[in-house]
């Protein structure tokens, strides 16, 4: 078994708390801004860098604000009771933080027009890795955890810190966070595997996409939460919908590009 007793809480300045989980979701951000530095000067030479700093003012911000409001809609019925907590409480929605960036970076581009599509697909494995690393945030904080696990589970986590996870102390459980890094790893390749091979523009980004929104879906069966809508979690709502739209996009993409370049498509 894992057993985990770190405080969540790295250090504290004064009566501000800096938690682990606010410095690993720092250090993803860090990573995916220098993976997009790194890719549009090797790939995209044209690019002006200052155009990637508006994008990321842009999308980080979009990114918080859509990743809070969607934890706020799936915790409503706490959220309504508490409403000077909406803002500057705790919570994040992965789900909401990368749809939020996706909106955000895509209206801007509308306003300052870009190949949106190319960046994307630039962007995409670095934002996989933020992921991961965002997970480990969860698995030091005791958040996102599985159901009670057998006893005789190998990989089972064991949280002893009261602080980190009072509700299931000493309790083994699922370590889904960690289930989802190693999903992750594996994806990560997998869209490097397939990066340049796809056409057109976009499409790396959205299979990327759909195959998130086919983990998040299986998982959900695996996680610890409050049912959404039909006894699902909101994750697997937004999994579902999420996943369709990606089909239909790559779909719909890909028809248009064919008769565009003239190429008939394969048999």
């Amino acid at each position: 078994m894992i057993v985990i007793g770190i405080d969540p809480v790295a250090f504290a300045i004064g009566s501000l708390e800096v938690r682990w989980y606010g410095l690993m979701v720092a250090l993803a951000v860090f990573v995916l801004v220098m993976w997009t530095l790194w890719q549009v000067r090797k790939y995209w030479p044209g690019f002006p860098l200052d155009r990637v700093l508006a994008l990321t003012i842009v999308g980080i911000p979009s990114a918080i604000v859509f990743s809070r409001l969607i934890h706020v809609i799936d915790r409503w019925e706490y959220y309504s009771q508490n409403l000077g907590q909406i803002i500057g409480g705790e919570g994040l929605s992965i789900y909401g933080a990368i749809l939020g960036a996706v909106l955000g970076t895509w209206i801007y581009s509308r306003f300052r027009p870009f190949n949106w599509g190319f960046g994307a697909d630039l962007v995409a494995p670095g934002v996989i890795l933020a992921q991961a690393i965002g997970r480990v945030g969860c698995l030091l904080n005791g958040c996102c955890h599985g159901p009670e696990a057998p006893t005789s589970l190998p990989w089972s986590i064991i949280y002893t810190n009261p602080a980190c996870a009072a509700d299931i102390l000493n309790v083994p459980v699922h370590p889904t966070q960690l289930y989802e890094i190693i999903f992750l790893m594996f994806l990560f390749v997998f869209i490097m595997l397939l990066k340049g091979k796809l056409k057109p523009d976009g499409s790396l980004f959205l299979v990327y996409l759909g195959g998130y929104s086919i983990w998040r879906f299986g998982i959900g069966f695996l996680r610890v939460n409050d049912p959404f809508l039909f006894g699902m979690h909101q994750a697997q709502v937004i999994g579902i919908a999420v996943f369709i739209l990606v089909v239909a996009l790559l779909i719909y993409r890909r028809v248009h590009w064919v008769k565009a370049a003239k190429i008939p498509d394969e048999e």
